[in-house]
């Protein structure tokens, strides 16, 4: 075997070996920052099988008033998020966070008290009407209750 053979050997030899460390250190080791982030939606002891009249809990009325807002983009295969009616304090409104424009996820943004798209900046009241486009189209919405410590919304 050559000197130059050798060599070019040793040299993957050495980066071959390397690549477990490299990936390693490109891993989070923080776990306790993981298991302390909020969910985006419900907690996992919330139980969201729909009962016989067709509600579901998407999380409690404690998560609801700490974060503001509830949301799930996979609740019942809709994508949906839950706010207190700024109107009735004691109850809720459950939207469709899909964007009539183009389908981007619409967020509520509490402090002007609409959701808002971060796309292309279309806003919609929290009964889902249009506000501002460039969307045409209201956002779809669900009927939500709380019922004891849950928050329940029905979907269809």
């Amino acid at each position: 075997m050559k000197r130059r053979e050798f060599i070019n050997w040793m040299g993957v030899g050495v980066l071959a070996s390397s690549l477990p460390v490299a990936i390693a250190a490109c891993q989070s080791s923080d776990t306790a920052s993981t298991a302390d982030s909020k969910p985006e939606a419900k907690s996992d002891e919330v139980d969201n099988t729909p009962r016989e009249d067709g509600f579901a809990a998407i999380g409690t009325v404690a998560e609801l008033d700490e974060q503001g807002s509830l949301s799930d983009k996979t609740f019942q295969g809709e994508q949906v998020a839950v706010i207190r009616d700024p109107a009735d304090p004691e109850g809720v409104l459950a939207v469709n966070t899909l964007c009539t424009h183009q389908g981007c996820s619409v967020k509520w943004d509490g402090g002007d008290e609409v959701f808002a798209c971060p796309c292309h900046n279309s806003k919609f009241n929290p009964d889902g009407s249009l506000v501002e486009g460039p969307a045409t189209k209201p956002i779809g919405t669900f009927t939500a209750k709380i019922e004891g410590d849950l928050v329940l919304v029905k979907i269809g």
